[in-house]
């Protein structure tokens, strides 16, 4: 039997509660060396109980006790969860004592871990506990817990049925069939074959968008010296985070921030002015700039409205035009609007930028900010993406389902090439385990260690 292991499930820090989890054979009897009295608890039942050390008798806490009898709990196991005063001492105190009489620490994602072992979830389902606990927006939290709830899984299995079907019947020919499949046949596979190819390019579609709610974008605001780069940051953020001053050079590093427009997450970074400088310090600043330019998914160059287009402007648009930019006409409340105007012309007629590409905008007044906010995410969402249905987020599951249509397709081709039914069979079975990888069936157990390693301990 599985050693019990104990872990704390709470956030480390101090908490009005802190839950204390074991799981395993010895969890009941482990908690009964623990409590003060007889404690014969019934199962999804919270028992009110003092804690004490056995060497000392010493009440450690008053505590909330429950038992999940197996196989009906989270891991399949027996499991005891106490619930202590969330003071970081007495919680470390309980978890040493557990340890003491036989338990030992879990390891990252272990109680998922063992929970996929024993049958009460499969490994999407699993990996959708990670993607609840960190998700960043409602929509993000949203898509986990329809992947808990089976959906992704749902939509999978269909899809092996039917692959399953096809390898059966093919297998079924080496065996059995000396002549080729009849052609009636052979055209109901590769109906079939197509179909099962669509059905996984059009889940695997969904990518774009789940990507873009777990993990959001990274925008970067850049510009000369004093062109209102820290005061666009702290608007957009709703704070003062970064220092504004009118010293060309004030912002030496980059800041960053996160924030979200539409459910979708945003990390904000503030850079140094871009400038030729004999300043060392000021100079490294602007050398990151120029990375962060670089990493960024979008750039935000920012034109003071209320001073002459100069060559440091030009020189940075023209360094931007390969990438995803925006163009901000920055100090709105300083212009006229027929100044605004002729600045966009200008702009759109020496860089060839459409209209939708610039934005104007006070961060002064915050006159603007509402429509920057959608021109940040338009190019990415051009609809509401948080209202969508199930969409893959996981780059492991894209990669999967694209190695699995890849497979499908190729056997297709071989099909219609009239190939033999054993080769046209190898990219049939390599696809069927690329799906079950997703739901954990054909999963290694190296690729289980590092998946459950990006759990948190407690889970």
């Amino acid at each position: 039997m599985a050693k019990t292991i104990v872990a704390l499930a709470t956030p480390l820090g101090r908490s009005g509660i802190g839950v204390i989890r074991l799981s395993g054979t010895d969890s009941l009897s482990l908690t009964q060396e623990i409590v003060a009295d007889d404690f014969n608890p019934h199962p999804r039942v919270a028992h009110l109980k003092q804690l004490r050390d056995p060497r000392t008798n010493g009440v450690i806490d008053e505590a909330l006790i429950t038992y999940f009898k197996t196989p009906h709990s989270f891991t399949g196991e027996d499991i005891v969860e106490i619930s202590c005063h969330g003071s970081p001492v007495l919680l470390r105190q309980v978890l040493d004592l557990c340890l003491r009489l036989g338990a030992r620490m879990a390891e990252a994602g272990e109680f998922s871990l063992r929970a996929l072992a024993n049958g009460r979830m499969n490994l999407a389902e699993a990996e959708a506990i990670r993607d609840l606990i960190d998700a960043q927006t409602t929509a993000s939290a949203r898509q986990a817990v329809r992947q808990l709830r089976g959906e992704f899984s749902s939509q999978l299995q269909p899809i092996k049925d039917d692959l399953l079907d096809v390898i059966v019947v093919l297998e079924s020919a080496i065996e059995f069939v000396e002549d080729d499949l009849p052609e009636f046949q052979t055209e109901s596979l590769k109906t079939r074959l197509a179909g099962i190819r669509d059905e996984v390019g059009k889940i695997a579609s969904t990518f774009q968008a789940g990507k873009l709610i777990r993990e959001g974008l990274k925008v970067a605001l850049v510009g000369r010296p004093n062109v209102g780069k820290s005061s666009l940051f702290n608007a957009l953020l709703g704070s003062d985070r970064a220092i504004v001053t009118e010293i060309a050079g004030t912002t030496r590093d980059q800041i960053h921030e996160k924030f979200t427009i539409d459910n979708i997450p945003i990390s904000l970074m503030d850079t140094a002015g871009l400038r030729e400088t004999a300043d060392t310090v000021e100079s490294i600043g602007v050398e990151r700039s120029r990375t962060a330019m670089a990493d960024a998914d979008l750039v935000i160059v920012i034109i003071d409205g209320s001073e002459e287009f100069m060559s440091e402007d030009r020189e940075i648009l023209a360094s931007v035009l390969g990438l995803n930019h925006l163009i901000v006409i920055n100090k709105t409340d300083k212009i006229s609007a027929i100044r605004i105007k002729d600045l966009s012309r200008d702009l759109n007629s020496a860089f060839h930028t459409p209209h939708s590409a610039i934005a104007k905008v006070s961060a002064k007044t915050g006159a603007g900010l509402p429509e920057l906010q959608l021109a940040i995410v338009r190019p990415f969402a051009p609809h509401d993406i948080s209202n969508s249905g199930f969409l893959v987020t996981d780059a492991r599951h894209f990669d999967l389902l694209r190695r699995a249509k890849d497979g499908v397709d190729s056997s297709l081709l071989l099909l219609e090439q009239k190939t033999s039914e054993e080769i046209v069979l190898v990219g049939l079975h390599n696809a069927l385990r690329y799906l079950g990888q997703i739901t954990g069936e054909t999963t290694t157990e190296d690729m289980l260690t590092r998946i459950f390693s990006t759990f948190c301990i407690g889970k």
